[in-house]
C-alpha cells in the first residue's frame, strides 16, 4: 500500500482557482483508503481554516487532521526540545495557535509601539526560541526585538525558506524574505522547519506510519516539494500545475538538478500510472 505526502498551493488550488482533477484525486485516495497528508508550508492558517479554504476553492472535503503546516511542525520541533520554553513568535494566528497548543509560552506582551528593548527587559523577558513565519504586519520594532533575543542567546527558528509567494496581486514576500533580515542583523543562521527541510518531512512520514520508500511525495515545486522527498527517500511525482509547468520544466531540472521519479499533467494521471 501506497501513501501520500501532498502539496497544496500549486497542487490542489492556485490562491482563489481550483485546479482540475484535485477533487478527483482526493476522492480517490479517500475512496480506497489510501493513507495521505496534506502539506504546506504556509504558516499563517490553522488547519481548520486550509480545510474551509480547500472546500470552498475546489470542493474537497478534508478533516483538519489531515493538514499539517509549517507552523505546527515548528511548534512541534521546539516543544520536543524544551517544553512549556517561552517564545518570542513573529507571525500571525496559525503559528501563534500553534506554539499555543504545543504548551509553549508565547510572548506576545511586548508593546510592539515601543522599539527598543533596555538590557534589563531582555533579563526579564529570556525567550528560549525565536520563532518566525510569514507576518503581514512585520515591522522594524519586531525585527530590532528578534536580534536582540538571537544575540542574547535565544534559538531562531524559522517555518520555511519561500522568499517570494504568488497572489492573485502578484509577487509578494514570503517567510523567507523576513527570515533574511533578520539573519543579516543577527548574523544567526535560523533553523529551517519547513519543505525542503528534513524536519517537516519527516515529521509528515512519522503521521503517515510508512516507512519512506512506500510514502509518494507530491506536488507542483520541484526545489521544495520533490527536493523535500528526495531528501528523506521517497518517491516523488511533479505535477506541472503550479510552480511547474510543461514550458519551463526541463528548465528546473537543469537548474536544480533535481530530477523526480515521475513527472505527471496532473493528479489523475498520477492515480492511473499508479494504480492502472
Amino acid at each position: 500500500m501506497s501513501g501520500f505526502i501532498i502539496d497544496l498551493d500549486g497542487t490542489l488550488y492556485a490562491g482563489q482557482r481550483s485546479i482540475p482533477y484535485a477533487a478527483e484525486f482526493i476522492a480517490f485516495l479517500q475512496k480506497n483508503n489510501l493513507p495521505y497528508l496534506l502539506l504546506t508550508n504556509n504558516s499563517s492558517r490553522l488547519p481548520e481554516e486550509v480545510a474551509v479554504h480547500l472546500y470552498k476553492v475546489s470542493g474537497i472535503i478534508v478533516e483538519p487532521g489531515k493538514i499539517f503546516t509549517s507552523a505546527q511542525a515548528a511548534a512541534r520541533y521546539a516543544s520536543h526540545h524544551q517544553k512549556r520554553a517561552l517564545a518570542y513568535c513573529i507571525g500571525e494566528k496559525g503559528l501563534v495557535q500553534a506554539l499555543e497548543s504545543a504548551g509553549l509560552e508565547v510572548l506576545q506582551k511586548i508593546d510592539e509601539k515601543d522599539n527598543r528593548l533596555t538590557s534589563e527587559q531582555i533579563k526579564l523577558w529570556p525567550p528560549k526560541y525565536v520563532i518566525q513565519g510569514i507576518d503581514r504586519q512585520f515591522t522594524y520594532a519586531k525585527l530590532e526585538k528578534a536580534v536582540q533575543f538571537i544575540t542574547a542567546g535565544a534559538a531562531f527558528i524559522n517555518t520555511n525558506p519561500d522568499h517570494l509567494l504568488p497572489s492573485e496581486n502578484g509577487i509578494q514576500p514570503g517567510a523567507g524574505s523576513i527570515a533574511a533580515a533578520i539573519e543579516l542583523a543577527s548574523q544567526v543562521k535560523p533553523i529551517v522547519i519547513g519543505k525542503p527541510s528534513s524536519i517537516i518531512m519527516n515529521y509528515a512520514i512519522e503521521l503517515i506510519g510508512l516507512p519512506p520508500k512506500d510514502i509518494w511525495v507530491v506536488g507542483d515545486n520541484i526545489r521544495t516539494d520533490i527536493g523535500g522527498g528526495i531528501a528523506v527517500g521517497c518517491p516523488t511525482a511533479l505535477v506541472l500545475t503550479g510552480l511547474a509547468t510543461a514550458e519551463n520544466v526541463q528548465q528546473q531540472m537543469d537548474e536544480s538538478r533535481i530530477q523526480p521519479t515521475l513527472i505527471c499533467s496532473h493528479l489523475m494521471e498520477l492515480a492511473n500510472r499508479l494504480y492502472p
